[in-house]
């Protein structure tokens, strides 16, 4: 949860270029970020991978009209409607993107080569048949900022208890530098999108730092099984909850403009 998913760029920016807000080149551009280059394999009438712009405009000839998210974990099929064949695939990948109003389905493979610092990155996205059914688990985007809420309060207090609450020197080095990326000009979700659901996402990103500092710092101050326990159960549902309002926010404007309010 430290870094934005992939899943995420192409939905939102895929969203933004359907919607018309961007044009492909800076759709693409965006969805690329730092990697080397992303193709798309399996889309109906290639017989091999193509580029991203060539497979975003297949898509809305195909019928898609939007971009979901999924970011499942085992036993959360988070964003995900079937079938099981792309649900098994999405999860191995921690991600995948659904469209909207005709059945296909990406799911990223990622490949890296290179020396640390020089790692060269290329994503394949699988194109794959989706069940057109409501995503799994996947709240309202007024639901996900109260859950946001609610549980990084409880899980703090909790945490906190056992030294282990995202505070301290290694937790602010790390909300010093996610801020810092913030503030160079990344944009948060893309043009198109409520603000309500550029707030829920920062929020759950932040959320989903902590978390991950906390994984990384050990056990903390828990030294006891019970105290592990603990600090692990705490951890558990604020993760759970974190994830499900990246999607919620993500799928937004698509769920927006199935209750006509866009």
């Amino acid at each position: 949860m430290l870094s934005e998913p992939r899943s995420g760029r192409l939905a939102a920016w895929g969203n933004a270029l359907l919607a018309g807000f961007v044009s492909p080149d800076d759709a693409v551009l965006a969805i690329v970020g730092e990697d080397a280059v992303h193709r798309v394999e399996g889309l109906p009438g290639e017989s091999a991978p193509v580029g991203l712009t060539l497979a975003l405009g297949r898509l809305r000839t195909l019928g898609v009209s939007g971009l979901r998210v999924a970011l499942p974990a085992p036993g959360h099929p988070l964003g995900l409607s079937g079938p099981p064949e792309f649900n098994a695939r999405a999860l191995e990948a921690e991600e995948a993107v659904i469209g909207h109003g005709a059945g296909y389905g990406l799911v990223p493979e990622v490949h890296e080569a290179g020396p640390a610092g020089d790692v060269h990155v290329e994503v394949v996205w699988h194109c794959l048949a989706v069940r057109e059914a409501p995503p799994a688990d996947v709240p309202s985007l007024g639901e996900a900022e109260r859950e946001l809420a609610e549980a990084l309060r409880d899980a703090t207090a909790v945490l906190s208890r056992l030294d282990v609450a995202g505070a301290g020197p290694v937790a602010e080095a790390a909300i010093d530098a996610y801020r810092s990326r913030a503030e160079r000009g990344r944009e948060v979700l893309a043009p198109g999108y409520p603000p309500r659901a550029v707030r829920v996402l920062e929020l759950a990103q932040r959320v989903g730092l902590l978390v991950s500092v906390a994984y990384e710092s050990g056990h903390g101050g828990a030294v006891s099984s019970a105290e592990m326990a603990a600090r692990a159960e705490a951890l558990r549902p604020v993760e759970r909850t974190a994830r499900r309002a990246q999607v919620a926010a993500y799928n937004s404007v698509v769920e927006e403009r199935e209750r006509g309010v866009r």
